[in-house]
């Protein structure tokens, strides 16, 4: 769990002819959804209200939507996007802004307590404090039991934004005292606009907002990380390497460790930053009377953290795993596109003539059946099957004809 903390800094300077987006500019596709939080940001005190549930797809950009609309209700100007309440917001360390990202698979009751005795405690600079909860679906039975109360009894000025992949997934005692926000999936095109937006090539990212069908953080990923890039490359090469019982087994683990190659490298690059941070919090590599004992005492402290990270990357590998199955997903969805003559754009269009042989090799049903086993396998691995076992059947599954 993290927590912002942060001062004011000056105000920006804006550039002479340089248009300055506002916090809402990065959430591609979702029209309506803008349209509505700009109303309740600036309905002010009385009109915003006081709990909010994002819900959408992965990479539909709830999370950014939450941001988004905190940015708005906390600066003055309705999140003009370049204030020094803005920049906080999206650094995530506004006074005003309680920022919780669960690091591992659940999120206990004693730390949703903590978190309410934060909340209802009065804004520092603004008209509101606000709690942005991602990942609220991690909250355990207890936990959100303690949720529930403090959004039944809120804190005065205090704003609650969870998110989470669906309404269902939070208790409905929650959810019903929730102003409802439901992102769609954006179109490829709004995604390719928003990478083109930070520099990447237009056909380069209209490429990868194809290939992540409308997942942005997944689309900037494939657009700028080769590495990412060949993994993906690697899951979509077991379709054609599942030919009989061999190679399949082969294929699945090799789709296996391209996933914990993915959630390794997105590990190192929040773990390292903290473990130095936390290393320079204590003394380290200073001198002086007393930071052999600060050394000593940020053991404990540094344990702590390991134990934490060891959690999130956890929860990395059976995300990553979950993508590489969603990829491999988009591969037989495109040959079942092909077969049904469907005419709608491919998600993996640089394999259009492999899809069209997969697509002539066999019915229609065959191949719903194979995307069926690809579903079953991600149901496995939410009941914590061991990942190779799930994905073995799954490819063995993916040999029949």
């Amino acid at each position: 769990m993290t927590g912002s903390q942060g001062t004011t800094g000056g105000p920006d300077v804006p550039v002479p002819g340089v248009a300055v987006p506002d916090v809402f500019a990065r959430l591609a596709g979702q029209e309506q959804v803008v349209a509505q939080l700009r109303a309740a940001a600036a309905a002010g005190p009385g009109g915003t209200g006081h709990a909010w549930l994002f819900t959408g797809p992965p990479g539909s950009g709830r999370s950014t939507a939450a941001r988004a609309f905190a940015a708005a209700v906390l600066c003055e100007n309705g999140g003009c996007g370049h204030c020094p309440s803005c920049r906080q917001v999206a650094a995530g360390t506004h006074a005003d802004l309680l920022l919780i990202q669960p690091d591992g698979l659940s999120y206990g009751v004693k730390q949703t307590r903590d978190l309410v005795l934060r909340a209802a405690t009065a804004p520092v600079y603004g008209r509101f404090r606000v709690v942005l909860f991602e990942d609220a679906d991690r909250a355990t039975e207890q936990a959100a039991n303690a949720l529930l109360k403090a959004i039944e009894e809120p804190a005065p000025r205090t704003i609650w934004l969870l998110c989470a992949p669906s309404a269902a997934d939070l208790p409905v005692t929650i959810r019903s005292r929730c102003r409802l926000v439901t992102l769609r999936i954006p179109p490829a095109q709004a995604v390719a606009e928003v990478l083109a937006a930070e520099g990447v090539p237009q056909d380069q990212a209209l490429l990868a907002a194809r290939a992540a069908q409308g997942h942005i953080g997944r689309a900037r990923r494939l657009a700028t990380d080769p590495d990412a890039a060949a993994r993906r490359a690697e899951v979509l090469r077991l379709p054609s390497r599942a030919t009989s019982l061999g190679p399949a087994l082969a294929a699945a683990a090799s789709l296996v460790k391209a996933a914990e190659a993915e959630a390794a490298a997105v590990s190192e690059e929040l773990d390292v930053p903290e473990r130095e941070a936390l290393r320079k919090a204590f003394g380290e590599g200073s001198t002086g009377k007393g930071v052999a004992t600060a050394l000593r005492g940020g053991a404990g402290a540094l344990k702590d953290l390991e134990d934490r990270q060891k959690s999130r990357a956890t929860r990395h590998k059976r995300d990553s795993l979950d993508r590489a199955l969603l990829d491999l997903a988009s591969y037989y969805r495109d040959v079942l596109t092909l077969q049904l003559g469907a005419g709608v754009e491919l998600a993996n269009a640089a394999l259009s003539a492999e899809l069209e042989q997969q697509a002539s090799a066999s019915p229609p049903e065959v191949t719903v059946r194979k995307l069926e086993s690809i579903m079953a396998c991600r149901v496995r691995l939410e009941g914590n099957v061991a990942p190779l076992l799930a994905v073995e059947e799954m490819a063995i599954a993916l040999t029949a004809v």
